[in-house]
């Protein structure tokens, strides 16, 4: 009964504050276009509003909501070894401070930090993933609590966040890892990108936000299979892996990724139709950056020759039955994994998926 009462307010309280700061978005939009009727006193005011949506002051705002000792728990120097210390599965404890020992209204200051580096769809999905916690508590029962929890995740920053100086941003717990190296208000580096989800499906009904058929992380999987289903007997071949279907992610919490030659079948090797259904997949990933951090992404894969990019699968073709893929460039990699059971026993519907930066991740160089 107590962790179903938990499990209920904490869902209320993150979905609220949520769509609150979906509808501040919305505002200012709205305000934006108002002020194009008079631009003399509507651009300074939009200048200040569009101000407030900035990693820079965001973090200032959210710091400025802690005190000494969370302050102490939150902030990390940029070097520091922890920086590049990640990983997805669920722990003890983390590096940061975690949304269950913040206030609300340090919880709302910290989700406007998280809002204000990324899209609306990857904000999107990181919210999510972070409720689903609290479905696997209710399929997991309440002795899981300390594992299972929709607030257990840590908002860390590295160095001082001011214009023109480099400092960095994590957020992580079970099944999200989200780093990025900023300059300023400039994203240099956003990656590991990391989400998974479990259940990848919800096979039962939890709600008006959680009901049956519910998947976080769709897109990946659904394209893949559309894509990989669409190849005739020669491309098959030439894509699907020799071996056995892996088990994890590469270099799953590694500071940087495994890189060797790509393999597959490559983005040339491809119809017109099947090319378009590869970039929508890269998108999918892509997107749920800022537009110019999507767009620099794709302007690196662009100048190293979209016909290089390489799709490699292995496993089935199916849903319910293990499953894998890798998208590789000259400048990134995607690995995508469904193999797992998830909570209630399903086979094959807990996934992981990352985007790695094959030029360093965290803006470090390979090696470092």
């Amino acid at each position: 009964m107590r962790y179903s009462l938990l499990l209920t307010v904490g869902l209320i309280c993150t979905f609220l504050a949520h769509m609150a700061l979906t509808a501040q978005d919305k505002t200012v939009a709205a305000k934006g276009q108002a002020a194009q009727a008079a631009p003399d006193s509507g651009r300074a005011a939009g200048k200040k509003r569009a101000e407030h949506r900035l990693p820079v002051v965001r973090a200032e705002a959210f710091l400025a909501t802690l005190n000494d000792a969370e302050r102490q728990r939150a902030t990390l120097p940029y070097k520091s070894p922890k920086r590049v210390a990640w990983h997805f599965v669920p722990q003890e404890s983390r590096k940061g401070l975690p949304l269950m020992d913040m206030t609300a209204e340090q919880q709302e200051s910290a989700r406007a930090l998280l809002r204000s580096v990324l899209s609306q769809l990857g904000y999107d999905n990181a919210t999510t993933i972070m409720l689903l916690e609290g479905i696997l508590l209710k399929l997991e029962g309440a002795d899981r609590a300390n594992v299972r929890n929709p607030e257990k995740y840590y908002f860390t920053l590295y160095g001082k966040a001011v214009e023109g100086k480099t400092w960095g941003l994590s957020v992580e717990g079970h099944h999200l890892s989200l780093n990025f190296s900023l300059k300023g208000n400039k994203i240099v580096d956003s990656t590991p990108q990391f989400m998974g989800s479990n259940p990848a499906e919800l096979r039962s009904d939890f709600g008006a936000n959680f009901p049956k058929g519910l998947r976080v992380l769709r897109d990946e999987e659904q394209l893949a299979f559309e894509l990989v289903n669409s190849l005739d007997e020669k491309q098959r071949s030439a894509a699907v892996l020799p071996g056995e279907v892996p088990q994890e992610i590469r270099g799953a919490g590694q500071a940087q990724p495994v890189v060797e030659p790509a393999v597959g079948l490559s983005a040339g090797q491809l119809s017109t139709d099947q090319r378009e259904l590869l970039k929508k997949l890269i998108e999918t990933y892509s997107k749920k950056m800022r537009p110019g951090v999507a767009q620099q992404r794709w302007t690196l894969i662009d100048e190293a020759g979209f016909d290089n990019v390489k799709f490699a699968w292995s496993g089935a073709l199916k849903p319910g039955i293990g499953h894998y893929y890798r998208i590789q460039g000259n400048t990134f990699e995607i690995e995508f994994i469904n193999v797992q059971a998830d909570a209630e026993g399903n086979p094959a519907n807990h996934i992981h998926c990352i985007w790695r930066d094959l030029q360093g991740d965290f803006n470090l160089p390979i090696g470092k």
